[in-house]
């Protein structure tokens, strides 16, 4: 679309061809003039207010104009599980339609906004989203923009669908593993139960069976495969995770077969935190900041794991850049730097 620059003055009958904001600072933020407006007499006061001396008007086609432009750019880059609003002042929001686990391919993202005169922003991949929340918009930056830019953003995102999406967690059976002699013995009760069912419950997912054990290879062993047998799609294996001598946990869960993926992550709180696989069924060994600390590596692990993502190494090493929780008065996690 061929646009032309007039004089407010001398715009009365043309055809506006882009938002006009009308901002009350403190107060509101919203369209005074909309695209596609046939201008009057009367509206040149309200522009001149607006602080609009001059403004954009349609002449011919021969461009995309910037609603048309983020709608597309928005619609190729989105997968399952995100609703679009439509477009206002030329941008497109793009938020989250399910409760579930937020992937974005950020190498894509990255081609797309190597653009000039393109933009798309997101919030950061592999947290826990919620239907409603706003994940993302996307806008051009001029009031229009050549047919072959977008064309090649659409084949961007056709090669990497989805740029962004956001996966649903699977409703797992979970099982549980709590091992340590006094709390077997009953001398000390348990702290950790309450804490990992109230956490595996925010997510979908329930646990159907804790096991309390004791210090002992041979009983752990037997817990997790009793689990599994009972049909468990995931476990967690508590307590005995430091390097003590009575620590059996990450010994106990390769005895059982688990393929060990890692056992210490670069993340605080969560350093000694274990993951494997026996078959395809996630074991993970949960150390005791879990328990004491309201955000840790289980919220930025178990979440990826309930939305059928399969872990491995390299994906912990790359958690050391924002791996360090700031243990906040007022934990305000996921709106905070832990995990980004």
């Amino acid at each position: 679309m061929k646009m032309d620059k007039v004089r407010v003055e001398e715009a009365a009958g043309m055809v506006l061809c882009h938002d006009v904001t009308r901002i009350v600072p403190g107060e509101s933020k919203g369209r005074a003039f909309k695209k596609g407006h046939i201008i009057t007499e009367e509206d040149i006061p309200e522009f001149l207010k607006l602080g609009k001396a001059h403004i954009y008007v349609q002449d011919v086609d021969g461009g995309v104009h910037e609603n048309d432009a983020a709608l597309r750019i928005a619609r190729a880059a989105a997968g399952k599980g995100l609703a679009l609003s439509r477009p206002c002042e030329g941008k497109v929001s793009l938020t989250a339609g399910i409760d579930g686990l937020l992937k974005i391919n950020i190498n894509a993202l990255d081609r797309i906004n190597d653009f000039r005169d393109i933009m798309f922003a997101t919030r950061h991949a592999n947290h826990r989203v919620s239907a409603g929340t706003v994940l993302a918009g996307t806008r051009i930056i001029p009031l229009s923009i050549g047919e072959e830019k977008i064309a090649a953003v659409e084949n961007i995102c056709n090669d990497a669908f989805p740029v962004i999406e956001v996966k649903p967690f699977y409703r797992l059976k979970a099982g549980m593993v709590t091992t340590g002699s006094e709390i077997f013995k009953g001398l000390v009760k348990d702290g950790f139960g309450p804490v990992v069912r109230k956490k595996f419950n925010e997510l979908g997912t329930r646990v159907f069976r804790q096991v309390l054990v004791p210090d002992d290879t041979g009983m752990t062993v037997k817990a997790i495969h009793g689990l599994l047998d009972e049909g468990a799609r995931i476990i967690a294996v508590t307590g005995g995770m430091s390097v003590d001598p009575d620590d059996l946990t990450p010994a106990s869960i390769k005895a059982a077969g688990g393929r060990i993926v890692t056992y210490g992550a670069p993340v605080l709180p969560g350093a000694m935190f274990l993951l494997a696989y026996i078959g395809d069924v996630p074991v993970i060994g949960l150390p005791g900041c879990v328990m004491y600390h309201s955000t840790s590596i289980f919220d930025l692990v178990v979440p990826r794991l309930l939305a059928g993502e399969i872990l491995e190494k390299k994906d912990f090493s790359r958690m050391g850049h924002g791996g360090l929780c700031l243990n906040c008065s007022r934990c305000r996690y996921p709106e905070c730097s832990f995990g980004k």
